[in-house]
């Protein structure tokens, strides 16, 4: 199962895109060029339609066993324009639609990888970094930039190609390639904006969900403590992985819809010529309308300008992205960062800590300031109870450090000789507990609360349907392909053997003897 993000995350947008879409990337490329023999067909066939059907020369007399007269001709040769329009929007409307799921998807990675970091970010440093600065990078800053890894190889290749297609079919045929038709605007002007409703209602939907995920982002930064000290860290993550799920879903419909959108529009477009094709060439034919007319209006139709707008609008992107990715990036750059595997470790249930817990020549400080602990040694048994009895400062960080929510800036912690620091976060998260002098309510009903500390990992999969268990199994995959775990939030999370309990119910019994114990029983009514 996938636990947790990277190792390293790069330095370059470019190097993150190819370290993790490479295929996806040559696969865009190769569509991409697969595109432009369409392409060149379609701007050279005019030239047949207008020299051989309406021109009258080299009439082939049969199609294909067929015989055809010259209006046959004309309109064997027009139907077959316009099914290379069909051809080309349809790439078009694949490049546009894959460009957007990887996208998607490495946006998804983004977040989750930065999110997994800042699970992996030592204390200290929350104290230099506020959730309102964390929340917005993680949420808003990068979203431009989902959009940009799906353009960043397919945009430079396509329109760069395109507009070697257009310059190279001038040198070789050398006609003019003017503006737009513009006679079916009105009825664009009518449906596009109908169809656009949709876009837009997702678009809120999309941003209500990026609400959500950053409120339970700042949930997670002002309550990292407990994350470390239950080892919850994996319920942490499925569950934005979960969310981000959702908001995968929004936007790839957006993508559909946006992109079929876009289809139907340049078809539209492209219905202008088959007209001028089909029935002005037949007015050719009978006399009714001047061959020189005719070709002016297609070579008005074409026009250069658009590809190499295109072109200049990626560099611009290119740039603005670049900044953005680098900006983003430096800020969740920590030499101290808690090493992966520790946090992705699991231990078998029954591991227990034993022995002597021994500090030697402690200290710690934070950058720039007194140290507020300094060379402290002592020995202590794991099993026994002992007392730190003493004044001013340094009593919760001493106390941070043996439950391993702190890491010391000088000296050694050691477990029956071993580094303590090196304990998966399973083990001490499970087998150590912290009370300090703050305390954190999740955005969860009381009883999650109570249970919080239990949820390690996914105990018992939920029960589904098969059209559920078809959904899972879709969301596992995109999950996966996104590099977010695979974990299952709607899974039973909690762990009734470590509260020595068998069930839910003999669970709410331990709960009640509990409160009752240290005398919490009517508060938690109340």
């Amino acid at each position: 199962m996938v636990f947790g993000g990277g190792a390293a995350m790069e330095s370059s947008i470019y190097r993150f895109i190819l370290r993790h879409s490479a295929r996806q990337q040559v696969i865009l490329l190769l569509l991409t060029l697969a595109s432009f023999p369409f392409l060149y067909a379609s701007l050279d066939l005019p030239k047949r339609i207008v020299n051989e059907a309406i021109g009258g020369a080299k009439l082939p007399g049969a199609v294909f066993g067929v015989p055809v007269d010259q209006v046959g001709y004309l309109m064997v040769l027009s139907s077959l324009f316009l099914a290379l329009v069909l051809i080309n929007g349809g790439f078009k409307y694949a490049i546009n639609t894959y460009k957007g799921r990887l996208g998607e998807r490495m946006l998804r990675r983004l977040r989750y990888e930065l999110y997994a970091r800042v699970l992996r970010f030592p204390l200290p440093r929350f104290r230099k970094m506020s959730s309102g600065e964390i929340i917005p990078m993680i949420t808003a800053e990068v979203e431009p930039l989902g959009g940009f890894i799906g353009d960043a190889f397919a945009v430079p290749v396509f329109q760069g190609g395109t507009l070697l297609v257009y310059i190279g079919f001038i040198f070789v045929q050398d006609p003019v390639l003017g503006a737009a038709a513009v006679s079916l605007y009105p009825f664009q002007g009518w449906l596009i904006p109908r169809l656009q409703r949709k876009v837009n209602q997702l678009g809120k939907r999309r941003v209500r969900a990026m609400r959500t995920i950053a409120d339970r982002i700042g949930e997670t930064v002002a309550g990292v403590a407990d994350v470390h000290a239950h080892d919850t860290s994996a319920w942490h993550l499925a569950d934005v992985a979960d969310r981000l799920g959702d908001v995968y879903d929004i936007r790839f419909e957006i993508y559909q819809r946006k992109f079929f959108i876009k289809f139907l529009n340049n078809f539209i477009n492209q219905l202008t010529p088959f007209f001028f094709y089909a029935i002005g060439g037949y007015l050719v034919i009978e006399g009714e309308l001047s061959f020189g007319a005719l070709v002016a209006v297609l070579a008005a139709y074409k026009d250069l300008a658009s590809p190499w707008k295109e072109l200049l609008d990626w560099y611009q992107q290119k740039e603005d992205n670049r900044i953005k990715y680098e900006q983003v990036i430096e800020q969740f750059h920590a030499p101290d960062l808690m090493d992966e595997e520790r946090q992705r470790a699991d231990v078998p249930a029954d591991a227990r800590l034993a022995g002597t817990l021994a500090l030697a020549g402690v200290t710690f400080g934070e950058e720039g300031a007194a140290p507020v602990l300094d060379g402290v040694s002592f020995e202590m048994p794991v099993d026994g109870h002992t007392a730190v009895v003493g004044t001013g400062a340094g009593k919760e960080e001493l106390a941070q450090i043996v439950a391993r929510l702190l890491a010391p800036t000088g000296g050694r912690v050691l477990l029956n000789g071993e580094d303590y620091g090196r304990l998966p976060e399973a083990l001490t998260g499970r087998r150590v507990a912290y009370v300090g002098p703050a305390d954190r309510l999740f955005a969860a009903s009381l009883h999650e609360n109570l249970v919080y500390g239990l949820r390690h990992r996914p105990v018992t999969p939920p029960a589904r349907d098969d059209r559920a268990a078809t959904r899972r199994r879709r969301r596992v995959a995109e999950a996966l392909a996104a590099g977010n775990t695979d974990f299952d939030v709607e899974a039973d999370w909690i762990d009734y053997a470590a509260a020595g309990c068998d069930g839910p119910e003999a669970l709410m019994r331990r709960i009640r003897t509990l409160l009752r114990g240290v005398d919490l029983e009517d508060d938690v009514y109340a």
